[in-house]
């Protein structure tokens, strides 16, 4: 079971409160404190073991206890993710149709910053599409995959330590990344002072609100350890209003992945689902169709005030 030299408690990081509701039990029964600190060294596919909390002053949902900040970006910055880049034709495919919905809210093409940028799937079609791109993202072994096949430049370090001048940027983006930094309000005040005047922000996130997530409960799929907020239109709304920036639209986000490697997540899930649907998308040879999906996916667009 982990101890307490692994782990610490954290105030609601919306409203600064410390009184909360559990959500979701704990069962760190079989658990030692490596193994939760691993969990932070790939894409993140095991289901949830940790406490979740519901702040009673401003709904936000989160887990608390957790890790220390510490150890999950050391946890990040380690290892590799062949699984993770083993998609990256279906991420093409998703960051296209994001990218048509973001350059509504644009008057021109101009300088994109991808924070937590991973296998650099997004900044390559950005790339292609005319825009001056840059990323950050902890793990060097995805930077390097980037490099090799991309030939996209993404900086092995963090946003904070990267230290980029005020009003750097025309966009910032934030894929799937928000749910897992250990100061969500910080990060977009980071953003919010990088931005130039006007300048737009990209979260995607799993909507803990939608009717799915409320229909499956704890089998619900990104009810995983390595996420450690669970944000809400209303709770995504407020912490983009207490770091400068106002929502500007929002919709839907599908993701377009192969059959084969969702039937293979499903193994956390559901281990019949997993070996039937596996093998038979295999025999059928239907394993690598890129199929869209959506399990509660939100994409909003915030415009710095």
């Amino acid at each position: 079971m982990p101890t307490q030299d692994y782990l610490e408690y954290v105030p609601c990081n919306v409203c600064g409160a410390d009184q909360y509701t559990v959500v979701h039990h704990s069962n760190y029964s079989n658990e030692t404190a490596q193994d939760l600190k691993d969990k932070f060294k790939s894409s993140g596919d095991e289901t949830l073991i940790d406490q979740v909390v519901k702040c009673k002053h401003c709904g936000l949902i989160y887990i608390n206890p957790r890790i220390k900040a510490d150890l999950i970006i050391q946890g990040y910055s380690e290892g590799s993710d062949e699984a993770f880049v083993s998609q990256a034709a279906g991420r093409e495919r998703t960051f296209e149709r994001c990218l048509d919905f973001l350059e509504k809210y644009v008057s021109k093409r101009g300088k994109i910053l991808d924070i937590g940028a991973a296998n650099g799937s997004f900044l390559s079609v950005a790339k292609k599409r005319g825009w001056h791109v840059s990323g950050v993202e902890p793990n060097a072994w995805l930077c390097q995959w980037a490099k090799k096949h991309y030939d996209v430049d993404i900086k092995p370090t963090t946003l904070f330590e990267q230290k980029y001048p005020d009003s750097s940027f025309d966009v910032v983006t934030l894929w799937d990344v928000l749910e897992h930094v250990p100061d969500p309000t910080l990060v977009l005040k980071e953003c919010n002072r990088i931005l130039k005047k006007d300048g737009v922000l990209i979260i995607n996130y799993p909507d803990i609100g939608s009717w799915i997530a409320k229909l499956l409960q704890r089998k619900w799929v990104f009810l995983l350890s390595v996420h450690l907020y669970y944000f809400t239109p209303a709770t995504i709304r407020n912490i983009l209003n207490k770091t400068g920036f106002s929502v500007a639209g929002q919709k839907p986000h599908f993701q377009s992945l192969e059959l084969g490697y969702l039937m293979f997540r499903m193994k956390a899930y559901s281990k019949l689902l997993h070996t039937l649907g596996y093998s038979t998308t295999r025999v059928l040879r239907v394993d690598k169709f890129q199929i869209p999906y959506w399990l509660g996916q939100t994409l909003v667009v915030a415009k710095k005030k």
